[in-house]
């Protein structure tokens, strides 16, 4: 991402969004946050996506993340596009959960790198794509994906992400390939045996590979 990279401190912007002026720090607070932006309001996919984000917004604050979007379109034009998101969503809450920034002069959408050049609005100006920033309680970027505005997201991957990065975070593992919460875990190469021992009370096992070398092991975290 063009000048925001993984670790790199997450800009402190000031915004107009659908519960007011915020400022990021501030509105995250010490909790983790995921950023994800919109090419623009009263448009399919969008609409799915935030129905979607909306529903499962109670996943996110079981694991202390707070949620906000972004779209092209103005405060007003949020607050009126939620009515048809809420309707859309099979959530049983009546408003979105969550604030949506206003950024209709794409100001932070060139900041943040978030523009896609190949989908465009009727006046021919380059639409938002669909990313998603998570930030850590150290307001620095652990994650980031970039889709074009044409491919809606996942959002039961953008949890499962969130489970790696808030484990990893605290515990000297990485999560494998198509790892979800309660799968085993494996242990950082940079960890003795004696160490792996130490720190893993419920035991590692390595997997035997044709070179002879001990590093696929795991453990149940």
């Amino acid at each position: 991402m063009p000048g925001l990279l993984l670790g790199d401190l997450f800009p402190n912007f000031e915004a107009d969004t659908t519960i007011g002026r915020i400022k990021l720090h501030d509105f995250l607070g010490s909790s983790w946050g995921v950023l994800f932006s919109h090419p623009k309001d009263f448009t399919p996919v969008c609409t799915t996506e935030l129905a979607c984000a909306a529903k499962v917004s109670d996943e996110f604050k079981k694991r202390d993340v707070k949620m906000i979007a972004l779209s092209i379109d103005s405060v007003e034009d949020h607050h009126n596009w939620s009515k048809d998101v809420m309707a859309v969503s099979s959530s049983a809450a009546k408003t979105l959960p969550f604030p949506i920034i206003a950024d209709h002069n794409r100001a932070l959408s060139i900041e943040l790198g978030m523009l896609d050049p190949d989908e465009r609005d009727s006046e021919g100006l380059p639409l938002t794509a669909r990313c998603v920033f998570v930030i850590g309680p150290d307001k620095k970027l652990k994650l980031s994906i970039l889709y074009p505005a044409t491919t809606g997201r996942n959002f039961d991957e953008i949890l499962r992400v969130i489970d790696s990065l808030q484990l990893t975070a605290h515990k000297k593992v990485a999560t494998p390939v198509d790892w979800k919460p309660g799968d085993k875990v494996m242990v950082i190469p940079s960890l003795s045996e004696a160490e792996a021992a130490a720190l893993f009370p419920n035991g590692v096992t390595t997997k035997e590979v044709p070179s002879g070398k001990k590093y696929l092991r795991y453990t149940q975290p």
